[in-house]
């Protein structure tokens, strides 16, 4: 069964396209698990960009398929479990959760994608849930929704990373609260690191899926969600086993300083506790800027109004924390953030707009 909103819809009915009911908002995802059900052989989507430029591609129902089998594999899901589709189901991750509710015979409830999803759910639990760090973040701001937040079984966080202080707030739930990692071509998730777990994120292959590394450290990744080659990302990482890595940064989001490579999503990792105890609540970001001498040099983007004694503090004490060549050279202050729909700073727009000001 699925519910758009607050109208149920069996699946005998979602495929005799009996839309009595539906409200506006739920017209597109309705009409694609009608396709899905009328056994549509593929579907076109966009990706991000996580292997090249954005572009749209195709991904078949065999592909979609062994996502869904291999999720329901990895947590043990039950017939008939509770979800919540609260992501845009324009994109892949809210159409493979559509997926799931059909294909796990659960009972799926599909909310807009709003800011806090759980603003009006009533009081019963729910099972299985994917949400961006931003809605995580937002049902914890607000009693009622972090009561919600508790009920969850199993929470799964994807379209961009969960900061050390989002983390650190997620232990305290009762429920199994997971990172995924995965893109557009491999139809959603195909690794999923536990945020309960202590010390650094290692991610977990989900079952049929095989890792490796070519020469530059790029992850590689051979899957039945992937397709029958293997699929080169550009994500770096260090390899645990053969079905487990560490993530250290995007191989196209590289810092060459003086012939140095930097990579801001670590170090920016092992920075975050600093910013946070002398800018708590701040969103931040590293980037490399140009310069004459050493090509490009690392710097701290700060979110809200600068202050220079702290500013100051910290550089001091990310020098003393960080290797040798890792500590940024400089702090910048920008007043508000721009951000993707999938909950990730935009650091371009927000840089470009920055200096426009």
């Amino acid at each position: 069964m699925v519910i758009f909103g607050d109208t149920s819809f069996t699946s005998e009915a979602i495929k005799t396209g009996d839309r009595r009911g539906l409200k506006p908002e739920f017209e597109k995802a309705f009409g694609f698990c009608r396709q899905w059900l009328e056994g549509t052989d593929s579907f076109r989507v966009r990706t991000s960009g996580s292997t090249g430029s954005p572009k749209e591609i195709s991904v078949t129902r065999e592909q979609m398929l062994a996502s869904v089998h291999a999720t329901r594999r990895f947590f043990e899901i039950e017939k008939g479990s509770s979800l919540l589709c609260c992501l845009d189901t324009e994109k892949i991750a809210g159409k493979m959760m559509l997926l799931r509710g059909l294909e796990w015979e659960g009972v799926l409830q599909v909310v807009p994608p709003v800011a806090n999803p759980l603003e009006n759910m009533q009081q019963e639990s729910l099972d299985f849930v994917a949400m961006v760090p931003m809605q995580v973040a937002a049902c914890f701001d607000h009693p009622h929704t972090r009561e919600a937040l508790n009920r969850i079984k199993i929470l799964i966080i994807g379209g961009a990373p969960v900061g050390p202080d989002l983390r650190e707030r997620i232990k305290g739930l009762s429920g199994n609260v997971y990172q995924t990692f995965g893109m557009t071509e491999t139809v959603s998730h195909v690794a999923l690191a536990d945020l309960k777990a202590s010390g650094p994120l290692e991610y977990r292959a989900l079952p049929e899926v095989r890792l490796a590394m070519d020469s530059s450290n790029r992850l590689c990744i051979h899957s039945p969600m992937s397709g029958v080659d293997w699929l080169v990302t550009h994500d770096v990482v260090e390899l645990t086993s053969d079905r487990s890595f560490l993530w250290r940064g995007r191989a196209d989001f590289v810092v060459n300083s003086g012939g140095i490579k930097l990579y801001p999503e670590e170090i920016s990792e092992q920075i975050a506790p600093l910013v946070q105890e002398l800018f708590p609540s701040r969103n931040f970001f590293l980037t490399g800027i140009p310069d004459a001498r050493l090509g490009e040099v690392l710097v701290l983007v700060v979110e809200g109004i600068g202050d220079d004694r702290r500013a100051e503090r910290l550089l001091k004490a990310a020098k003393a924390l960080l290797p040798r060549y890792w500590n940024p050279k400089d702090i910048r202050f920008i007043p508000r953030f721009c951000w993707t729909t999938t909950g990730k700073i935009d650091q371009i727009r927000t840089l470009v707009a920055w200096e426009n000001e």
